[in-house]
């Protein structure tokens, strides 16, 4: 944990948006998925977005499909997810994981081996 700096978190009203960011160093960003995760006091740690950039394939929880939106910009080793519509529901704190070349499916936090520090999201109504 702490190689991945995750950045953008806030305050939002419903509806509003939000833009997270996840800088990772080279050698990790590389890696298979990178993945975003989410956890609200009380509640366990729950997969929110996922991408394997280099087969083109996204992962999305039903909780967020079609408001978020996981992207990169590979010059930066940056990772971005993009949250639109937000919800009071979607308020957690919010970390960006890599893979560790384990299995598991994309939802799994078990296959990933690094982690952020964590951003916070707040969503008022």
């Amino acid at each position: 944990q702490g190689q991945l700096v995750e950045s953008g978190g806030g305050s939002a009203q419903a509806g509003g948006s939000l833009r997270l960011s996840c800088a990772a160093p080279g050698n990790i960003y590389r890696r298979n998925f990178m993945g975003w995760f989410r956890q609200a006091p009380g509640k366990e740690r729950e997969a929110v977005a996922a991408a394997h950039f280099g087969g083109g394939l996204t992962y999305y929880a039903d909780s967020v499909k079609g408001r978020f939106t996981i992207s990169q910009d590979y010059a930066k080793n940056t990772v971005y997810l993009q949250m639109n519509s937000l919800k009071p529901e979607d308020t957690a704190m919010y970390y960006c994981a890599a893979s560790g070349g384990y299995g598991g499916s994309w939802y799994e936090s078990s296959r990933y081996a690094y982690w952020g520090q964590g951003t916070q999201v707040t969503v008022s109504s």
